[in-house]
């Protein structure tokens, strides 16, 4: 027991010089395989979702572009980083995903390298995220394809929406959120 309560201070010790990440903190592929920093979202109302290309929600690509046609302008981006963990429901490569988006949805908001959202291999922007927005009854797990994190100007996760919410639906939080 003595040696679990020193593991356990010393660990604290460690990591408490550190500062707990923020949003801007974190890197990841784009679909192209290139390094993007989240601080190049800095100042911008922020909607990172997880996508897939054969699932019943994949129609929301059309409700995801047509928030992004409509307030990209005002500062919004929208962020799809595909994953194949629900149902295996996004098994194309990182061409065949940008090929299906762009020519079924006109998809032109910035989508990402596939990643794990859940489990042992959970990228680390999703750890984070998870960790600032739980899900329902507080549950870090995501649920589905197209669950939507909210993101505002400052970085803050503001809140998480599961699949079923469709795009429209955020219109009026983006809206206050762009203000």
């Amino acid at each position: 027991m003595y040696k679990i309560l020193i593991t356990i201070l010393f660990t604290l010790t460690l990591n408490a010089g550190e500062p707990m990440k923020q949003f801007y903190d974190f890197n990841v592929k784009n679909i192209r395989g290139e390094e993007v920093s989240m601080s190049t979202y800095k100042g911008k109302v922020v909607l990172v979702v997880n996508v897939a290309s054969k699932c019943g929600y994949t129609p929301q690509y059309e409700g995801l572009e047509k928030l992004y046609k409509s307030y990209r302008e005002q500062g919004l981006e929208i962020l799809g980083f595909p994953c194949n963990q629900f149902g295996k429901q996004e098994p194309g490569t990182h061409k065949e995903i940008q090929n299906f988006c762009k020519v079924n949805y006109g998809v032109t908001f910035p989508l990402f390298a596939k990643i794990d959202v859940n489990g042992d291999s959970t990228d680390p922007l999703y750890v984070y995220l998870k960790k600032k927005a739980p899900g329902f009854l507080g549950t870090e797990a995501i649920k589905w394809n197209f669950t939507k994190f909210l993101i505002d100007k400052n970085g803050n996760v503001i809140t998480r929406y599961g699949s079923s919410t469709k795009p429209a639906d955020l219109a009026k939080n983006i809206e206050k959120l762009l203000q």
